[in-house]
C-alpha cells in the first residue's frame, strides 16, 4: 500500500508522527509537505494530497491541518476524493466501512499523538462493506 500524506503548517507535527507510524507498519509514503511549521496555505497540501490518490499515484491519503477541516475541504473538491475528518476511532471504522473513505483528515492542534495513531490504524486496517454503502459511494463519485 502507498499513502499519499499532505499538511499545512499546523498539521506538520502531526503529519511527522504519521509518517513515522506508517513507515514502522511498512507502508509506502508520498509526503507531498509542507516540510515545516512556516506558516503556508492548506488549499494547495489538500488538493495534492486528493490529486496524487485520485490519479493513482497513491493508494489512499491521509491530510493533516489545525483543525483538519480547511484540508479535507480542499482534498473533497478532487473530483474521487472522499476525505473524512475524524476525530476518534469510532469515526475512522464507520467512514471506511460505509464511505469507503480514500483520505483521512485530522487535525494537529486538537488531536494527540496517540489518538491520531489509534485512528490512523482503525482507517488503515477498516474494510469497505460494500452492498448497500456501494449505491451510495457510486452516488458520491457521480458528482
Amino acid at each position: 500500500m502507498k499513502i499519499a500524506i499532505a499538511s499545512d503548517h499546523g498539521g506538520y507535527q502531526l503529519k511527522e508522527e504519521v509518517k513515522k507510524y506508517l513507515q514502522s507498519r511498512e507502508i509506502e509514503v508520498l509526503d507531498l509537505g509542507t516540510n515545516s511549521e512556516e506558516s503556508v496555505d492548506y488549499p494547495q497540501f489538500g488538493r495534492a494530497c486528493g490529486e496524487a490518490v485520485a490519479g493513482g499515484k497513491a493508494d489512499r491519503g491521509i491530510v493533516c491541518c489545525g483543525t483538519g477541516i480547511g484540508i479535507s475541504i480542499a482534498a473533497n473538491k478532487v473530483k474521487g476524493i472522499r476525505c473524512s475528518l475524524c476525530t476518534d476511532v469510532n469515526m475512522a471504522e464507520m467512514t471506511r466501512r460505509h464511505n469507503d473513505s480514500n483520505i483521512l483528515a485530522m487535525g494537529g492542534r486538537i488531536t494527540d499523538t496517540e489518538t491520531a495513531l489509534a485512528i490512523t490504524a482503525a482507517w488503515l486496517d477498516t474494510e469497505f462493506e460494500g452492498g448497500r454503502h456501494q449505491r451510495r459511494v457510486d452516488m458520491l463519485n457521480s458528482y
